[in-house]
């Protein structure tokens, strides 16, 4: 902005709003830049969760054939550990679940830089058109 004491409020109004329209596409291209980044992670959260539903698909196919062993056999030691192995499966599905279901809160997938500077920016804009 100029500094000339002679310069009109046009022209002064017209350098604001340049500046501000600037500011305003910079922020939007943050907020695209930033919601891509989230959607990225977001891609790697359901890709978690569709693990976690192949490994609990895997569990459920064990705990059956550990069910079914241990019916058959009544005790016998293979059923045991089937059942065993399909118990661990299923713990670890659950804890992929669970991680990639707080990877995909709204909250985490929201903007928050964007946000923190679009506030900070119109502060400012305020400062500055208060003390004039």
């Amino acid at each position: 902005m100029s500094t000339d004491p002679n310069r009109s409020t046009g022209g002064l109004l017209t350098d604001a709003l340049t500046h501000v329209s600037s500011l305003v596409r910079s922020e939007v291209d943050l907020a695209r830049a930033e919601v891509d980044e989230n959607l990225k992670s977001a891609g790697v959260a359901i890709g978690v969760i569709i693990a976690a539903i192949i490994i609990g698909l895997t569990a459920l196919n064990v705990l059956s054939a550990a069910l079914v062993a241990a019916l058959t056999e009544a005790g016998v030691p293979a059923g045991w550990s089937a059942l065993i192995v399909g118990v661990v499966f299923a713990v670890i599905a659950y804890v992929m679940m669970n991680k990639g279901m707080n990877d995909l809160k709204l909250s985490r997938l929201a903007p928050t830089r964007t946000a923190t500077n679009v506030k900070r920016d119109a502060k400012a804009v305020k400062e500055v058109y208060d003390d004039k």
